[in-house]
């Protein structure tokens, strides 16, 4: 078992691979423990105005000490109870203010030196910046004046940040913000009874409500009860002059939307009574709307019971109004959408949600605004006659986009049909800019708009602009990203879009900000954050393309050690890491998504950093699932799963840079599933590394990633897809390890143990580490210098130094296909 770290580390030494009870938090070599405490580079925020950027200093990774402080798991959250906050909430430990026009860096003063930030959002007008600070036993909310570059405590009482949702919202006036705060005299916990009072007992109706696996729900009445106290809370209108009002019932509010024009708030609250089967937002809700001046109600526009029984095929929702929001471009009118399928998307339907809009004071019956065929997808408002209305299927993988006139009833145009899977012919995403009162609308250029994207192609990512007419559909490129940089636009600067912000990069030099002319070509720097890791720059980096078997294209990301040259130095042990991703579609599995000149980023947490230690690396492989057709992806998963690894492997083989028996796979989540399968299936590696991975699938019965089948459809998909269920296959060394605290949906942490037990019962060679306090992603240092130390040591034993397949006996090669 893990303990806690002693007051030094230990040295690096080679330990026997073995149960370790007294094993302490080691440290892995220099190179790689540098890697963890690299210097992150600053979080950056646009003012609305955009004249100003907030550089947010990031913290480094926290002790294991901070990740251990009370947790409690509600209803699909968990809560630090001495903060009434999230648990394991990162922040910023400064702030900075640089005007996108030029100047030096400002930083801010008077914030708290001990204290962390976090949720910053700027004010409508962009003179303040209100953020969450945390201390050791509560929340503040705190204000910077970007004019002075100084920072004050807005609200003495403590801010309610445990419940989901938004915790403080500006009001469009810019002088003050809606708040939920810990009640004053909150009356404090009841002592749970030592002697229980009875059976916690639920019961079925006989009508069918499968859910998915869900972790940290709430199982009995004192999990209710804490549910309750820590969620509750009192919403209070902050002034910035200091005043302050009282605002509404308490009660366990989960959204707070102020109306564009500021006069009217709307909020959600979750009610009674609570589900011991579903997350928190099944709850039942009601969405209300209150008089900001006066406080008092004026519209319920929802009462929606428990959602227990929302069908499981992906793009099912709850029936009833959902989905609400504030049109974006007129003072108060609500939008929201209805199922008009029974809210399960298997079922057969010409039209599936319904659009409607209610204007204040909410008179007479809402409006129809549009019929939708497909899935509502969100509304992007831009003036009068105009606004952008997306729908979406899983199933077909159907993306579809609408030119709606809102002042006539289901006024739709169809702006275009694709397939959300292809990358290369991906449309964008409209752009917006914010109205004086904070709210954003589309960039509108008479009757054009403007879209941004990733730019998929064959040659790799390309972010880019187009002008795209409503009327004909019609685009014309405005920007696109050139080699050698990787270049993203951020914003535009200018009412006429000429001035655009963006986001370069090259292998070498670290993303910063420019300023770009549109007319001109001409560039200039905002920002000059420096390099992480200098003394890393030359590792050598390049995209590699391949095919596997049944002509799919496939390609993986090549990272070489510094220095390296393959005919003079030979192949070297390599690390294969990846995820495998479902399509519907062989033409868009094989598409690339990546880019050439993006920086090398050699983060502590992938396969990257082992190029410091003399291996190949083939990060974020194309590992593709594919069923077309009436096939499902999974039919077929292990089959293909080979396939990718096969060739990966004959990719670096023939590059000269892999030695075919010193190759390891690694992954986490479904990449560390993706690990269990191949070594039980396939004879194609020395070694697994496999982080918070879940194996048996029978432990989530009703689907699982992608797959919409129960276990009760096809239970032999579950078994044949479970590395549990082969254990007796998995021969080669396997690496688990998984956060004591996962709360992941599926990914509990006896995944791990049970495929460990069954491993080590059947005579195989695995070792598992749990890291105590670490939740599905790991994040204290202690935990990430021992997770790279562990990962090193298996490498180093397993696959760098492994004896060959004659000098151990064996008479099969690792790239022999499968069986």
């Amino acid at each position: 078992m893990l303990r806690f770290l002693a007051p030094t580390f230990a040295l690096l030494i080679a330990l026997p691979l073995a149960a370790q009870d007294d094993l302490t938090y080691q440290r892995p070599a220099p190179e790689l423990a540098a890697l963890v405490d690299a210097p992150r580079t600053p979080a950056v925020s646009l003012s609305p105005d955009r004249s100003t950027m907030a550089l947010l200093e990031r913290s480094g990774a926290p002790s294991v000490a901070e990740l251990s402080q009370p947790e409690i798991g509600l209803a699909g959250s968990r809560v630090n109870p001495r903060t009434n906050g999230p648990s394991r909430a990162n922040g910023y430990t400064g702030v900075a203010l640089q005007a996108v026009m030029g100047g030096e860096a400002r930083t801010v003063s008077g914030l708290p030196p001990q204290a962390t930030f976090r949720s910053a959002e700027w004010s409508p007008d962009g003179r303040h910046l209100a953020m969450l600070t945390d201390f050791d036993d509560r929340i503040e909310l705190w204000t910077v004046d970007v004019a002075s570059a100084s920072g004050r405590r807005l609200l003495a009482t403590p801010v309610n940040d445990a419940a989901p949702g938004s915790t403080f919202e500006w009001l469009p006036s810019s002088d003050a913000l809606v708040v939920r705060t810990v009640p004053e005299g909150r009356a404090p916990l009841a002592q749970e009874a030592r002697v229980p009072t009875g059976p916690v007992v639920q019961q079925s109706d006989g009508e069918a409500a499968p859910a998915r696996t869900y972790q940290d729900l709430l199982a009995s009445p004192q999990d209710e009860a804490l549910f309750d106290h820590y969620m509750t809370s009192r919403l209070m209108v902050v002034g910035l002059d200091g005043s302050t009002q009282r605002f509404g019932p308490d009660a366990v509010y989960t959204s707070l939307s102020p109306s564009p024009d500021g006069r009217l708030l709307m909020t959600e609250t979750r009610q009674r009574p609570y589900s011991y089967l579903v997350p928190w937002y099944r709850f039942p809700v009601r969405v209300e709307v209150w008089d900001v001046a006066s406080g008092e109600s004026v519209h319920v526009a929802a009462e929606n019971p428990l959602a227990e029984r929302v069908p499981i095929a992906f793009g099912s929702v709850p029936t009833g109004p959902r989905s609400f929001g504030w049109r974006a471009d007129v003072p108060a009118t609500l939008v929201w959408t209805e199922a008009q399928d029974g809210g399960d998307a298997s079922a057969p339907a010409e039209v599936r949600d319904q659009v409607y809009t209610h204007a204040a004071p909410f008179a007479g019956e809402p409006t129809p605004l549009v019929t939708l065929p497909l899935r509502y997808g969100g509304i992007t408002w831009g003036d009068e006659d105009t606004a952008i209305v997306e729908e979406s299927m899983w199933s077909d993988r159907t993306r579809r986009a609408y030119v709606v006139d809102p002042s006539q009833s289901d006024a739709k145009r169809e702006l275009f049909t694709v397939s959300f899977e292809d990358r290369y012919n991906d449309p964008g995403r409209p752009m917006t800019e914010a109205t004086p009162t904070g709210a954003r609308v589309l960039t509108l250029d008479g009757d054009a708009t403007f879209w941004t994207g990733q730019g998929a192609s064959a040659e790799g990512n390309r972010p880019f602009v187009v002008r795209r007419d409503l009327a004909s559909g019609e685009t014309q490129e405005v920007f696109r990203s050139e080699a050698p940089y990787y270049e993203s636009p951020v914003a535009f600067l200018d009412a006429r879009g000429q001035t655009l912000m963006t986001r370069r990069e090259t292998v070498t030099e670290p993303p910063n900000y420019r300023v770009r002319n549109l007319a001109s070509g001409e560039s200039r720097a905002v920002t000059a954050f420096p390099h992480p890791y200098p003394e890393l720059a030359n590792i050598q980096k390049e995209t590699i393309e391949y095919e596997r078997a049944d002509g799919v294209p496939l390609s993986a990301t090549l990272y070489l050690p510094a220095g390296y040259d393959a005919e003079r130095d030979g192949p070297l042990p390599t690390l294969v890491w990846a995820y495998p991703t479902e399509f519907k579609s062989a033409d868009a599995a094989g598409q690339r998504s990546d880019s050439p000149y993006q920086f090398t980023y050699v983060s502590y947490w992938g396969a990257v950093p082992f190029v410091t230690r003399g291996y190949a690396v083939l990060d974020d492989a194309s590992f593709p699932v594919v069923g077309e057709g009436d096939d499902q992806p999974n039919d077929t998963f292990r089959e293909q799963l080979v396939m990718n690894a096969q060739a990966a492997i004959d990719a670096g083989v023939a590059r000269g840079v892999t030695d075919p028996d010193r190759v390891a796979v690694g992954g986490h989540s479904y990449g560390a599933f993706m690990v269990g399968n191949l070594l039980a299936h396939s004879d194609l590696f020395a070694a697994g590394i496999a982080r918070s991975g879940a194996y048996n699938r029978t432990l989530t019965p009703f689907g699982f990633q992608r797959e919409e089948r129960t276990f009760w459809d096809d239970p032999m998909l579950y078994f044949g897809m479970s590395p549990f269920m082969h254990a007796e296959k998995i021969d080669e060394p396997i690496l688990m390890i998984h956060g004591q605290a996962d709360n992941n949906p599926g990914t509990f942490t006896i995944q791990s143990e049970r495929l460990y037990g069954a491993i080590k019962g059947l005579g195989g060679t695995a070792r598992l580490v749990l890291l105590p306090a670490e939740s599905h992603g790991y994040s204290a240092r202690e935990s990430l210098l021992h997770m790279l130390w562990e990962e090193d040591q298996w490498l180093e034993t397993y696959v760098k130094n492994a004896p060959s397949p004659e000098a151990s006996g064996g008479d099969a090669s690792p790239s022999d296909a499968g069986r």
